[in-house]
C-alpha cells in the first residue's frame, strides 16, 4: 500500500524554525517528484516548496525563497522541508505529494490537483 506521513508540526513563534519530514512506504521517493504543500485557514492548497526526480532541480514559492529548504534523504526514503525565520503567514497544514507523472519541480508546486498521493498533513502554527 502507498502511504506518504508528514511530521515534525507543532508551534512555533515568529522568528523560529522547524523540519518537517514526509515518509513514504509502498513505493521509492527517489523515483518521484515531491512537492511539500500548504493549506491555510479558508485558503486553497499551495505549493511551497518542490523537487524533481530527474536532476535534483527545487523550486520554491515566492513567499518562501531563501527561508525554506526541501531535501531528500533516498536511504531513509524521506524528503523534509526545512523552515527558517518563521512568520505568522506561514501557518497551516502542509502536506507532502507525489504526482506519478514527469514533471518539472515548478510543475509539481504549482498544480497541486496533479498530485497522485497525499499524507494526511501536519499542522504549524506559526505565533507569539
Amino acid at each position: 500500500q502507498l502511504q506518504l506521513v508528514e511530521s515534525g508540526g507543532g508551534l512555533v513563534q515568529p522568528g523560529g524554525s522547524l523540519r518537517l519530514s514526509c515518509a513514504a512506504s509502498g513505493f521509492s521517493l527517489d523515483y518521484y517528484p515531491v512537492g511539500w504543500f500548504r493549506q491555510a485557514p479558508g485558503k486553497e492548497r499551495e505549493g511551497v516548496s518542490c523537487t524533481s526526480s530527474s536532476d535534483g532541480s527545487t523550486y520554491y514559492a515566492d513567499s518562501v525563497k531563501g527561508r525554506f529548504t526541501i531535501s531528500r534523504d533516498n536511504a531513509k526514503n524521506m524528503v523534509y522541508l526545512h523552515m527558517n525565520s518563521l512568520k505568522p503567514e506561514d501557518t497551516g497544514v502542509y502536506y507532502c505529494g507525489v504526482p506519478t507523472s514527469r514533471v518539472t519541480a515548478k510543475g509539481v508546486c504549482i498544480v497541486p490537483a496533479g498530485m497522485d498521493y497525499w499524507g494526511k498533513g501536519t499542522l504549524v502554527t506559526v505565533s507569539s
